[in-house]
């Protein structure tokens, strides 16, 4: 086997936050514009933080400067814990499969995700995922998903004493866009269809795998073995 790079989403791959987190930001949104409720017209599957706070201050009539859209996610980022109380729920056969691939060797575990750090780690603390991954590449690293996930393979090779180009990498993720940002480094996919986007339009997209959930026969073996 391979030095090997796993890099897991968070949203609709591990966890459901069973649309807590949308309303936080859709809150920050609204304190931010100092208006009394906010609604972002579009889906936020597979975009990353800043991107999805690009297009809610465009779509509100504001400037999205970098200025702008750091106020709107720190006023996010304030309320996430409080909104995510007793709303998270992990996606059936993800401790099992974690706990399986902490077993294999020169595998390094962690995340590519499009939430910033601070978010990824309130997101997943509330469930004691957190501390599950070593390392990855966030929505604060790059608003492109493709580059934050470029990050996250060179963070994990790292760990591994290895170059980029010495280790196989995988991209665990439930939308299209993950697809898209994995092969755009050269890297693999393996999809999963507990998100909003079904196995048959994941398969369209290119996934070298698709599953319905973690929990289905051969995801560890997919992930393993080259």
């Amino acid at each position: 086997m391979r030095p090997t790079v796993l890099l897991f989403d968070i949203d609709g791959t591990l966890i459901t936050t069973a649309g807590a987190a949308r309303r936080a930001l859709e809150s920050a949104m609204a304190r931010e514009l100092g208006v009394a409720e906010y609604s972002a017209s579009f889906g936020f599957g597979g975009m990353t933080d800043r991107a999805i706070f690009r297009r809610a201050l465009a779509e509100a009539g504001v400037d999205p400067t970098p200025a702008a859209i750091d106020a709107a996610l720190s006023e996010y980022l304030a309320g996430l814990s409080g909104a995510l109380s007793g709303a998270v729920e992990v996606h059936r056969g993800v401790r099992e499969l974690l706990a399986e691939l902490r077993r294999a060797p020169d595998v390094a575990i962690g995340l590519g995700t499009g939430n910033v750090e601070a978010g990824a780690k309130a997101k997943l603390g509330v469930v004691d995922l957190w501390r599950e991954f070593g390392f990855g590449g966030f929505g604060s690293d790059a608003e492109l998903r493709a580059e934050l996930i470029a990050v996250g393979a060179a963070r994990g090779a790292r760990l591994l004493s290895r170059s980029v180009e010495e280790c196989r990498v995988v991209v665990i993720g439930d939308t299209a866009l993950d697809v898209a940002a994995a092969h755009a480094n050269g890297f693999a996919c393996a999809a999963v269809a507990t998100g909003w986007v079904p196995s048959v339009e994941l398969a369209a997209a290119g996934a070298e795998w698709v599953f319905e959930s973690l929990s289905d026969p051969g995801v560890a073996e997919a992930l393993l073995i080259a």
